[in-house]
């Protein structure tokens, strides 16, 4: 893809790792074993994650310095994807884009040999606690001597149960931030389960005068880390948006043409067609925004991508939404039923929902954005 103008198809090399995030996600997150893993094994499955770490998935997006395949923020939205599609209980988005990636590029020596290889290959999970962040940071700290003394709460945290440190912002008195790696087993550091929408593994991480030093704290040489981490992981929650719209539209275009009323398919009814079309046409949107997003980000447009993310943020939360209401309620009284396979469609785009953020957060977000951005045919 060129560096000036966006293709509107994926590299080669790209699409061959979605073929074969594909073929994963596909033979191992069946809908039975989606079912089992929720009910049995606390919303994580274990053994697809550590498939994906064998096949090199885990790593993909990293880059080369650190062991990965340098794939970059497309990558991260491909593999994203076909996650959505199967609805694939791990915890992708928040160990990889929110936990692996900014230890690979901000994390000291002594970090990343302790951490990121273990990480890689599936041994060990360190997660994000970025979970519908938006300048609101819940844990506060402050500098004593050379370390970091941190008390507050993350909460919503994906896979921070199974976790073996949480990467978590911190605001200082003086309104600025740090991030810093904490290990879920240090001292002044408890758990508690919460509930999730998409029934995975989720847990409140309380902090209670947890003392960090200065090789666990990101350090982005005066960039702003936690920024850099939540712009990152945004956009790989709107890859999963895509596949979970992507795919409850496709299971509803099929539900809508073989179910019969009156003699004839449903789909044949205007106000069936026009929904299926607007779901179509906000599911497409996810997809473009999500892109160009990316490919600003991996072109080293960083200030473009912020107000890019917003927009594909704005599309995978708002037109998502629309977009799992509409394949549930065509579906009839079978898309209320639990058990069926496309409730949990519904279920998941709302979870991605929530974790990007309403519209009212949305707004005050982009607004600030453009505000802040420079005026054409403005005096310098």
């Amino acid at each position: 893809m060129s560096d000036s103008q966006m293709s509107f198809t994926l590299p080669e090399d790209h699409v061959a790792l979605a073929a074969l995030a594909e073929e994963i996600f596909t033979d191992q997150a069946t809908t039975e074993r989606v079912v089992e893993v929720e009910r049995a094994e606390g919303g994580f499955d274990r053994r697809l994650w550590k498939l994906l770490a064998d096949s090199g998935l885990l790593a993909a997006c990293l880059p080369e310095s650190a062991g990965g395949g340098d794939m970059g923020a497309l990558g991260l939205v491909a593999i994203a994807e076909q996650q959505g599609r199967r609805v694939a209980p791990v915890p992708f988005w928040s160990v990889v884009a929110a936990g692996a990636l900014p230890i690979a590029q901000f994390g000291s020596a002594a970090l990343k040999d302790r951490l990121l290889e273990r990480v890689l290959t599936g041994d060990a999970l360190v997660t994000g606690a970025f979970d519908g962040l938006a300048g609101d940071i819940g844990v506060t700290g402050v500098l004593e001597g050379g370390d970091l003394v941190v008390d507050g709460a993350a909460v919503g945290v994906p896979a921070a149960a199974e976790s073996e440190a949480v990467v978590v912002p911190v605001r200082l008195p003086d309104g600025a931030s740090r991030v810093a790696v904490i290990s879920t087993g240090a001292d002044g550091v408890s758990l508690s389960a919460t509930a999730a929408t998409a029934q995975g593994s989720t847990a409140t991480v309380h902090f209670a005068g947890v003392r960090v030093t200065a090789e666990d704290v990101l350090d982005g040489g005066g960039a702003d880390v936690a920024s850099w981490i939540l712009q990152r992981a945004r956009l790989t929650l709107c890859g999963v948006q895509l596949g979970t719209c992507a795919e409850g539209l496709a299971t509803t275009a099929a539900y809508v043409s073989q179910r019969e009323q009156f003699g004839r398919p449903i789909s044949t009814n205007q106000a069936v067609a026009v929904r299926a079309a607007d779901a179509h046409l906000d599911t497409e949107a996810i997809r473009l925004t999500t892109q160009r997003a990316a490919w600003l980000l991996d072109t080293g447009r960083e200030q473009e991508a912020e107000s890019a993310i917003l927009v594909a943020k704005f599309w995978a939360s708002r037109g998502g939404l629309r977009v799992v209401h509409a394949t549930q309620h065509l579906h009839g009284g079978i898309g209320a039923d639990i058990d069926y396979p496309i409730h949990r469609y519904f279920l998941w785009g709302r979870q991605a929902a929530f974790s990007l953020g309403g519209s009212d957060q949305l707004a005050a977000e982009l607004g600030a954005v453009l505000e802040s951005a420079p005026r054409i045919g403005a005096p310098a």
